[in-house]
Order: C-alpha cells, then structure tokens, then sequence
C-alpha cells in the first residue's frame, strides 16, 4: 500500500527529483510564529475533543448505541486527517521547513484523501441512522442491530479504498520535470497532477470521476436523509418538540455545508489546474474548522454526553 523506497525518480530531461516543496502560505509567512500558536492551539483542541467523544463512548455503557458507535469511528477519522496535515504545516510556520520527501508527500496524499473519502461516506450513514430514528423509531433497534452498524462503518473504508489507492498510484507514477513547489500547505492531489509534465488528461478525469462519485454519492444520501427528517419533524404536533428537533438539525447541516461546500469546490471540476490558490483556503475549513466545529455540533451540546462526562470524571476522583 504505497510503501516504496524513496528513491530518486528519472525524468525525462535527466532530472530527478527526490523531494517537493510545500508552499504554504507566502502571504503570511512572516507572521509564522503567530500562526503557528493558532493551528497549534487548534490541533490540540480537536485532538483533545475528539478524544473525548471517543473515551466517554467506550467508557459510558448508556452511550453504547449505533450513533455514538459512528461518532467516535468520525471522531477517530477526523484526528487522523488532522494529524496528517497539520504537523508539517506547523513546522512550516514554526521553522520554514518546507521540503517533503517524494514519498512521504504520495503517502501524505493517500492517507488524507483515503481517509477523507470515509467520511463522508460515514456521514451518509450517520444520516441514514438520525432518518431511522427520527422517521422509524420502532423498527430502529432492528434495523441498526450492531451487525449492521459494524458491516456499514467496513463499507465506508472498503468503498473508497481500491479507488483511492488506484487513483493515488497513478499520480505517483507521473513524471515530475519542475517547478517543484506545491501551491498548498500539503500533499494534495490537484496541485500535484499540476506540477507534472506528462499528459495528465486522463489522470484528471480519474481524479474528477472518483472525487465526483464518492462526493456527489454521500451528498445525495445525506440530503434526501435529511429531506425525509425534515418532513416528519414537520409533522409533529408539539411546537417545542420542533424547535428542539430543528435547532439540532441546522447545526449538523451548518457543519455538512461547510465540509461538503469546501471539498465539491476543491474537487469537483474537471481541470484540477483552476483556482488553485483558492483550493488552500477551502481546506483550511476541513483541516482546521470543521475539526473543532464537530465535537461540539454532534455532541459536546448534548446533555447525555455532558452527563456520561460528568460522571466519568467524578469516577476518577474517586479512584483516586
């Protein structure tokens, strides 16, 4: 799986090339240390948050249900994102290291698209486990048996794995002649395919095929989900009961917009050549934004998991 020596790859004008240089943002270069103690600060926090999700959900029996089960799988992909990335762009506005070897940058590359594909299918299926609840609450712990939920969270990471680790082995096996400075702040497949002097036409329409499906695919998912969501929490009789249903759901869609906003922008268009300045600023909202946006969407707002957390800290004391 993308594992190969690093070793330098022949061009053909009898250049090699051995590592790339990540750009970053020039613009702000000179404010590096600033820059560092945010991202820094925001990195620790969506790791810590995160984890927490995941601690109080194994550690909690109550909150052993199929939604905290997909929560603290997203939670876990989202540190893994995270830690991909951000490391080095902290070392970028820290020390002004901008080099990357030729195959930490392709496996950098796979683990943040591979792992970004999983998401979003995990949250195709986060949203069709809140359309069963909401909309078929007796035939919930039926059809959300742990079976179930176990064989959707495999299909998440099989789906999108043989497409991206194909994807991501055609790019690496393009020839790179210079420049070699990426316009990112990390190994991205577009400013990748840019930077390479073979023909890359079919390579891109690859990318935008894949990147197209996997996209377009949770996104329809998810939007009929919530359509049918929408509608039945129209029809409840309560007033309040839909003021509280409603509150939760916009602030799961303001999350969703943001994620599926930032990567359709990014990645859904056939020329990967385009606004390739603009695409570092849409991901900085899945890198660093979104990360901290969703402990507190999906659950740091709840009362259950205020409670499971309440109650795992005093169990500490007590030990003691």
């Amino acid at each position: 799986m993308l594992l190969w020596k690093e070793m330098p790859m022949e061009m053909g004008n009898g250049t090699t090339v051995q590592e790339f240089t990540l750009e970053g943002f020039p613009a702000i270069q000179n404010l590096g240390k600033v820059f560092f103690l945010v991202h820094l600060l925001a990195y620790l926090t969506s790791i810590v948050s995160n984890a927490i999700i995941v601690t109080i959900t194994c550690a909690d029996s109550r909150l052993h249900t199929p939604m905290y089960f997909f929560l603290s799988i997203f939670s876990c992909l989202e540190c893994g994102i995270i830690s991909a990335v951000i490391p080095k762009l902290l070392i970028i506005f820290l020390l002004s290291m901008q080099t990357i070897s030729l195959s930490a940058c392709f496996i950098q590359a796979f683990v943040t698209v591979f792992l970004g594909s999983a998401v979003f299918f995990l949250i195709a299926v986060m949203s069709l486990d809140r359309y069963v609840a909401i909309c078929k609450p007796l035939h919930y712990p039926t059809i959300m048996n742990p079976k179930t939920c176990i064989l959707l969270v495999t299909a998440c990471f099989t789906l999108p794995f043989p497409l991206i680790t194909g994807l991501v082995v055609k790019v690496s096996q393009l020839s790179f002649c210079g420049p070699h400075v990426i316009p990112h702040f990390f190994c991205d497949l577009g400013p990748l395919i840019h930077l390479s002097c073979s023909n890359t036409s079919s390579t891109e329409m690859l990318a935008f095929v894949l990147t197209s499906f996997i996209l377009l695919t949770s996104l329809i998912i998810t939007t009929i989900a919530y359509s049918n969501i929408v509608v039945t929490i129209l029809r409840l009789p309560s007033a309040r009961e839909k003021q509280k249903a409603f509150s939760t759901c916009s602030s799961h869609l303001i999350v969703l917009s943001l994620m599926y906003g930032s990567c359709v922008f990014i990645y859904v268009k056939p020329k990967q050549t385009n606004r390739l300045d603009s695409n570092r600023e849409a991901a900085l909202v899945n890198t660093v934004v979104t990360p901290l946006l969703n402990p507190v969407i999906y659950t740091l707002r709840n009362k259950q998991v205020h409670r499971a957390l309440r109650e795992t800290m005093c169990r500490m004391k007590i030990s003691r």
